[in-house]
């Protein structure tokens, strides 16, 4: 699989500086691992077994805290039971997907930041682009997120998202579901072990600050205090070096069509790993004491629903 043009691992100094950022003592880590396994395997309702990288990935992005871990992996295989949706069919040759990605990109960039960040830029490239497709594209990113739990071999300091909003409309908005939305936050922020360390938003409009004032209940503080809005592209390079942005954004990097294109051909080569991956969830039925309630779990309150849109 060609992952050396997707995700650039890091090494050296970096490599040093990012092993303190993460907690990870390379002394002690392997007995972690090992505690973490041996929890797996009592676990009656989850997976007896799991691959030692996407474990250690966890591990990581959980500094090393192994009840954080616990928990993390707890919801990341009840999430996959609970949200069929973004974890069944997840084959980018099938029709609806393949349509997808010619709409909206969200590839992560392949280098990392000198302080040892991975970035990701989504936007769209289609104003027409459908937005009773937010679970498909709720899917690929997490199809991504799947592959980086795999790939990530070193583990990264952080993730950035850049979030490009010039082709989202008001007619987008109002058809929008609040309960995919929330359900994909909960998997972000709960289920996988990412540390969000900023998140950039370019190309603002009333519309957007709608969305994001929508959206912010169901962050965290600390993540609320992590979102910038940029009126100019040109105060992003304050975050971001312009040798690692792609040509689309006045950087340097590869284009951004390039960096997805390279991610279709790894999605398109991980086919049947997906397929084998949809049985591997958490089985309520199985679980000591009481069962996940969905319904609980995915709350949706009134003030969600009132969603005014100026």
């Amino acid at each position: 699989m060609a992952s050396a043009a997707t995700l650039i691992q890091p090494e050296g100094e970096m490599w040093k500086k990012i092993r303190v950022e993460l907690n990870e003592d390379i002394n002690t880590r392997d007995r972690d691992l090992e505690a973490i396994k041996d929890w797996l395997r009592k676990q009656p309702h989850l997976p007896d077994e799991w691959d030692d990288c996407r474990l250690m990935t966890f591990l990581r992005g959980c500094s090393f805290s192994l009840e954080k871990c616990k928990r993390k992996l707890d919801m990341y295989f009840t999430m996959r039971a609970a949200c069929p949706e973004f974890f069944t069919n997840r084959n980018i040759n099938r029709p609806e997907l393949a349509a997808l990605v010619t709409k909206a990109q969200g590839a992560p960039l392949p280098g990392l930041t000198p302080n040892g960040r991975r970035v990701t830029i989504c936007r769209g490239l289609d104003k027409n682009i459908d937005p009773e497709q937010l679970n498909n594209i709720f899917k690929i990113a997490l199809m991504i997120g799947d592959v980086r739990l795999k790939e990530e071999l070193e583990g990264v300091a952080g993730d950035i998202y850049v979030l490009d909003a010039s082709v989202v409309t008001p007619a987008h908005l109002a058809k929008i579901s609040p309960s995919s939305i929330k359900k994909f936050l909960i998997c972000v922020q709960e289920a996988y072990p990412i540390k969000l360390k900023q998140v950039h938003i370019l190309n603002t409009s009333p519309v957007i600050e709608t969305l994001i004032n929508f959206i912010k209940p169901f962050l965290k503080d600390k993540i609320k205090n992590r979102i910038f809005v940029h009126s100019d592209v040109s105060t992003l390079y304050e975050y971001i070096p312009k040798d690692m942005l792609p040509e689309e954004y006045g950087g340097n990097g590869c284009s951004l069509d390039e960096v997805n294109d390279a991610w279709m051909k790894k999605f398109d080569d991980y086919t049947t790993w997906f397929k084998e991956q949809e049985s591997i969830k958490a089985n309520e039925a199985l679980r000591l004491g009481k069962p996940t309630n969905y319904d609980e779990l995915f709350g949706i309150d009134g003030s969600f629903r009132q969603l005014s849109i100026d």
